[in-house]
């Protein structure tokens, strides 16, 4: 595995390295380990998969509020997603910022998300399926979210939006100047 920084404070990509012969090629998908340096040792309570049909697609923007709130590590088992993440802890230099990651089954990279971020992502195949690592158990009482298409966010969909659920709708906007997350 190599872990990469990305432009928001403490999210990463983890590059896979297989190892591969005439037969096929094994790769570490998940090391705490390697990790330890992004998560702090926080283990792995839940693993959840999620498959959506539709190209062009969106899910999100979620998470979880403290003292729930939750590292991420997302996979794209099948297809190709545009993954993104947004970083809502207050006292981080990056605040308010977003940045997006496309994802593919081929590549097998994952994104690594800290607590305190909304994560959401676009479908740019139909047919896709995600994996994802949580360090903390899911709980509806500390959920939230954002929508996908709040103005001052200008979130730079890759595609037209095809399919968004009623929930997702529902989300409100992200307010810089009332939201936030304090860890």
């Amino acid at each position: 595995m190599r872990i990469e920084p990305l432009p928001l404070a403490g999210a990463a990509l983890v590059r896979t390295e297989p190892h591969g012969d005439e037969r096929g090629h094994f790769a570490r998908l998940f090391c705490q380990e390697e990790l330890r340096e992004l998560n702090g040792a926080r283990p792995i309570q839940q693993v959840n998969v999620s498959f959506t049909r539709q190209r062009g697609s969106i899910r999100g923007l979620h998470l979880q509020y403290p003292p729930k709130a939750e590292d991420k590590a997302i996979r794209c088992l099948r297809g190709r997603v545009f993954d993104v993440m947004v970083d809502l802890r207050r006292e981080s230099p990056t605040f308010g910022r977003w940045h997006g990651v496309e994802l593919t089954a081929q590549s097998m990279d994952m994104v690594y998300i800290p607590r305190g971020f909304a994560h959401g992502f676009q479908t740019l195949e139909p047919d896709c399926e995600l994996l994802y690592l949580h360090t903390e158990f899911y709980s509806p009482a500390h959920e939230g979210g954002f929508r996908y298409d709040t103005p001052n966010l200008a979130i730079a969909w890759p595609l037209p939006v095809a399919e968004v659920s009623a929930r997702d709708l529902a989300l409100p906007a992200f307010q810089p100047s009332t939201d936030g997350i304090a860890l």
